[in-house]
């Protein structure tokens, strides 16, 4: 299979408009074996995939070791691989984010990824003080002056957060939560991010799962899946759980939704393709937990574009039922 490309802002990349987010497989999403974590990755890259995200607190570490396990398997050439570092921090506080201790998770993520030098860091959704902390920027270009790091940029929960990283110049990129339930990105950051060339990668695509229209009410999930302990926000931001939409909301906005699917297409797909129409997305970063999901998400790609009424009645959707619930928030 053969995938679009997208320039990657001014980093100078290009990758896959199609990625591959890990954190399913690391953790945090119900029991994933090493066997079915190893296949679904290698039927990522098996479908042309070239962007892989991770973080170091993905399974503590355990994704990152799985993607050095199948890179080292496969050989070749090499997908970007993006890591994510600041969530070690216990208590994770802004006063955390310094020289030494990104020194130290950057060494950790070096040794679990088996590489000499990171593609892309990312700060891992940090308090909204480290945005304006001019001191953690420079750990970042020491870092990067050192050859640790190739590149980085920050993953953050809200819009206001993704603006004010854009007047750090050494970021290049922005990974945020976009899909068709949070539409305030389109809204208020796309065109600066365009402007200021840096690259969006596009997170928590299709809501957690809802947007797979496979969830129903008495849908269950394990103990150690964030869809279960996390669905009000215990262990983290709650926007990072169903997109922080309440669940029987999220239902009755997907069964509005339905209708759009073109025959053929699944609902996962129609949702990433709804992304795509974005063209300030960089790359959409769905997870996967198993080879069939992996593959059924690279091949949104090959879906043609949505037309005008489709993406008009998204937005209604949006507007009535999801946008109470999230736009004033992140």
């Amino acid at each position: 299979m053969t995938l679009s490309k997208r320039a990657f802002g001014r980093a100078g990349w290009e990758s896959t408009a199609i990625g591959f987010g890990a954190w399913a497989i690391g953790g945090s999403w119900g029991d994933v074996t090493e066997a079915e974590a190893k296949a679904t990755l290698h039927a990522v890259l098996d479908a042309g995939v070239t962007f892989l995200d991770t973080a170091d607190v993905y399974g503590d570490g355990r994704s990152e070791r799985l993607i050095r396990d199948v890179l080292g398997e496969r050989g070749g050439a090499r997908p970007l691989v993006a890591t994510k570092a600041g969530r070690r921090l216990d208590p994770h506080v802004a006063e955390g984010y310094t020289a030494e201790n990104l020194t130290a998770f950057v060494d950790r993520s070096l040794a679990n990824l088996g590489v000499a030098r990171i593609d892309l860091l990312q700060l891992h959704c940090p308090p909204t003080a480290v945005y304006h902390d001019a001191e953690v920027f420079a750990a970042l270009e020491g870092l990067k002056a050192a050859g640790k790091i190739q590149q980085y940029g920050v993953s953050v929960e809200t819009v206001d957060e993704a603006m004010a990283a854009l007047g750090h110049p050494g970021v290049v990129s922005v990974q945020i939560i976009f899909n068709a339930f949070r539409q305030k990105p389109a809204a208020r950051f796309f065109a600066a991010a365009e402007a200021a060339g840096v690259g969006v990668i596009a997170r928590v695509p299709l809501a957690s799962g809802l947007l797979t229209g496979k969830m129903a009410a008495d849908t269950a999930f394990a103990a150690d899946d964030h869809r279960n302990f996390n669905r009000f926000g215990e262990a983290f931001d709650v926007g990072e759980t169903f997109s922080g939409v309440p669940y029987e909301v999220g239902l009755e906005a997907v069964e509005r939704l339905r209708g759009l699917v073109p025959g053929g297409v699944t609902m996962a797909q129609f949702a990433l393709r709804w992304i795509l129409m974005h063209a300030a997305v960089t790359v959409v970063i769905p997870g996967a937990r198993r080879p069939d999901q992996a593959a059924a998400n690279a091949a949104a790609d090959a879906v043609p574009a949505l037309t005008e009424a489709q993406m008009g009645a998204v937005r209604e959707v949006y507007d009535t039922l999801i946008a109470p619930h999230v736009a004033g928030r992140w």
